[in-house]
Formats: C-alpha cells, structure tokens, sequence
C-alpha cells in the first residue's frame, strides 16, 4: 500500500512504500528550509535539482546535486536549503 505525506504547510510531499527490497520514499521539496529528523538510518539520493545539507555535527552546509546522495544517522536531525524544487529517493534501512 502507499501512503501519502505531506508536510510543512504542504511544501514538501512524499509517497512511501514498502516492498520485497525495503522501505522508501520519492518526493519533492518546494523553495525554502526545512529539518527533519529520522529514527532509521537513511539514505537520501537527489533526483533532480539540489539541497544544501546540514547533518548533525557537521560544522558546515555540503550540496548535492542531481544523482548525489548522501547518509543520514538514526536518531537524528538534519537540515536541508532548496532553492529550486527538488525531487529525491529516501530509502531507510533497520
């Protein structure tokens, strides 16, 4: 089954699945900032267009662009800047 999401005021939306090759998420991220914070560690790969990232103890800002990804730690907190719509695939792992 799909679920549907949507968040912050509806400029970020996203539709899950689970199936026989795990856990994902496809969405897209309207202009602006945003934090999230995950339980699963997850790996998020931009489909189109860019983020500016922010992990936990990171001192700075990375970007990536289309095709890039990068990982995220369970149990924390990341912030992302848009400044074109974006597109990406989240996949969580146990």
């Amino acid at each position: 089954m799909l679920q549907v999401n949507e968040y912050f005021e509806g400029k970020v939306k996203s539709i899950a699945l689970n199936n026989q090759e795990g856990r994902f998420t496809v969405g897209v991220l309207d202009i602006g900032e945003y934090t999230f914070s995950t339980s699963q560690a997850e790996e998020m790969s931009v489909v189109t267009g860019s983020m500016q990232v922010l992990l936990d103890g990171d001192p700075a800002y990375r970007t990536f662009h289309q095709g890039q990804s990068f990982n995220v730690p369970a149990a924390s907190e990341f912030q992302v800047k848009i400044e074109v719509q974006t597109a990406y695939l989240c996949r969580y792992f146990d």
